[in-house]
């Protein structure tokens, strides 16, 4: 049965879209694959690793039959990878075979039944549905998505927090040592809703939303979050779990601040980072009268020292962190200036942006 034909580039472009979420190994050898429908001229892949779902559908002149068909995702997407630019496919369906054919090259591959493919079905019913810049929302993700934990066992930390609250569209992320908090405005007005986005998800979206006006629709309903945004939606589980109360990590009223040029720390933290201790990372930063001295050491007795000019008088502090910590909030905002408040070297750090309440950034203090 002859099912359609393109080009290459027709279809690597919507199976890469989907076929990142893919895992290559599962208990469920379906679950390797991904669902191809045909119907008329529109082609609709899917793929679900059943905690997330992607789908995107694209049209054009495909000519052939309809057909719904589940093939292994990563031995097509290899296959169109390694063809030519622009090249022709032909792709036929003959006793649960799949045949991919161009020029003289030609594929076959085996395919499980559509019908058996697991789906997820967003409910119709939401609790909150709004829309906002592809770019405002894949900004604010990262601005907070660094600071997620990774498989921690308080599962909870191991994803995002998205609060929606009137106008207020508010994401916070933390692994216990640090957070991170972003807030921007939405022009509309919704009851409060609060929802963990599993981390696989927040990557997913980091990675396929652009950086334009085009509208994303996010929809939230009852254990889903539902993504829209050009051709694709993504369906994703939520986490179940109570996210510790972030407005209580975040200090009020640290007594001494200092501005940095965000582009200065960040290279001179990123050049005494190459002589911390591997497992710890820890960086001493030294803040006294006019100057800020950063100084690394590790086990081989190796050391390295910056020092920076600051505008600072009085009691300074002597404090250590993570570098890690500190380059990923450096390496991810994009504000020229860096707002430095802090205590003593015992207390967390706080970090703002000049003029900005919608950006906020603790830090725990690490002993060296």
């Amino acid at each position: 049965m002859h099912l359609l034909t393109t080009t290459r580039d027709a279809l690597l472009a919507p199976l890469q879209s989907v076929a990142n979420i893919v895992e290559k190994r599962h208990t469920l050898p379906i679950l390797s694959n991904v669902l191809i429908e045909k119907r008329g001229e529109q082609l609709t892949m899917l793929a679900t690793d059943i905690e997330i779902q992607i789908r995107t559908t694209t049209a054009g002149d495909l000519g052939g039959e309809d057909a719904s068909l589940t093939v292994s995702a990563r031995k097509l997407q290899d296959i169109l990878r390694a063809l030519p630019d622009g090249a022709d496919v032909n792709l036929t369906l003959d006793d649960k075979r799949l045949t991919v054919k161009t020029g003289k090259s030609r594929f076959a591959l085996q395919t499980l039944p559509a019908a058996d493919y697991p789906r997820m079905n967003p409910p119709e019913e939401s609790s909150v549905r709004f829309s906002v810049s592809q770019r405002a929302f894949k900004r604010q993700l990262a601005q907070v998505g660094y600071a997620m934990a990774q498989q921690d066992i308080r599962y909870y930390l191991n994803g995002l927090l998205i609060i929606v609250d009137g106008s207020e569209l508010r994401m916070v992320a933390t692994d216990g040592h640090r957070l991170a908090f972003a807030s921007s405005t939405l022009e509309s007005t919704h009851e409060r809703a609060d929802v963990i986005l599993p981390r696989k998800t927040v990557t997913e979206l980091t990675r396929q939303l652009a950086d334009s006006d085009d509208l994303l629709e996010v929809v939230l309903a009852g254990n889903q979050a539902v993504f829209r945004f050009g051709p694709t939606e993504l369906v994703s589980k939520l986490i179940d779990g109570k996210f510790p109360d972030y407005e209580r990590v975040i200090p009020q009223n640290h007594p001494k601040q200092v501005n940095f040029d965000r582009s200065e720390l960040l290279a001179a933290l990123q050049r005494v980072a190459i002589l911390t201790n591997e497992k710890f990372r820890g960086v001493r930063l030294v803040i006294d009268d006019g100057v800020l001295r950063i100084s690394s050491s590790n086990s081989e007795q190796e050391e390295a020292v910056e020092e920076l000019e600051i505008d600072f008088s009085g009691e300074g502090a002597d404090i250590g962190f993570n570098v890690s910590y500190l380059l990923d909030v450096l390496g991810n905002v994009s504000s020229d200036t860096i707002e430095w408040h802090f205590n003593d070297g015992n207390s967390s750090a706080l970090l703002t942006l000049p003029g900005n309440d919608s950006f906020k950034y603790v830090v725990m203090p690490m002993r060296i």
